[in-house]
């Protein structure tokens, strides 16, 4: 596997990397022996160290975890232990999805993910210019600032949850296996999951299936 670590506004000192090396070897030894690759970044603000802890354990599979602290060592412990604690829950499915993604064919289905610029509160100057792109039609999009690249996938209601808890993320754009639209799921204001299937013609699906 390979691991890189990044400081900022801190120095990673041999002592803290040998004990990150260390401690994800056995994390990964332990419940997922395949990773590609991992990257911790440790950063230093004000009173507080922030771990941040990412690991590619299989194709389009990533485990993202983050913790803060005093210091470095219980900073990236706590990190280092929530990591874990995600693939325990998942450890036998995540071993049944790195198998399918072995199997499946070469061609992915790719979609490009966006960047816009956050909107703010515009002066009589900006309202002006947002009437006359209201006019020309182009509706006064916000400006995109960054675009990549991304993989779709195909998975069924469960596996798309599994990804987004793992990946700690606040929403996942999928194709459904079930019925093959897409689907998204997202993490709620009230912690619970919300999952939106879009009403389609009736002979284009299947039963829904979960896992």
């Amino acid at each position: 596997m390979q691991l890189t670590m990044t400081g900022k506004q801190i120095d990673i000192g041999d002592a803290l990397r040998r004990h990150i090396e260390a401690s994800l070897s056995s994390i990964l030894e332990k419940y997922f022996k395949t990773a590609i690759e991992a990257h911790v970044v440790v950063s230093k603000e004000a009173h507080l160290t922030t771990a941040e802890v990412s690991i590619h354990i299989g194709r389009g599979i990533v485990v993202n975890a983050h913790a803060a602290g005093p210091e470095a060592h219980p900073a990236f412990d706590a990190a280092a232990e929530r990591l874990a604690k995600q693939l325990r829950r998942y450890k036998r499915r995540l071993r049944d999805q790195h198998a399918k993604a072995r199997e499946a064919s070469a061609s992915t289905e790719r979609a490009m993910a966006y960047v816009l610029a956050p909107v703010t509160e515009g002066t009589e100057a900006d309202d002006t210019e947002e009437e006359e792109a209201a006019e020309d039609g182009t509706g006064g999009a916000p400006a995109v600032i960054a675009e990549m690249s991304t993989e779709l996938p195909n998975l069924t209601v469960g596996e798309a949850v599994m990804r987004m808890d793992l990946a700690d993320a606040m929403v996942l754009l999928f194709r459904n296996r079930s019925h093959g639209e897409l689907n998204l799921v997202y993490r709620r204001a009230d912690g619970n999951i919300g999952w939106i299937d879009p009403e389609l013609d009736p002979a284009r699906r299947t039963r829904h299936r979960f896992s």
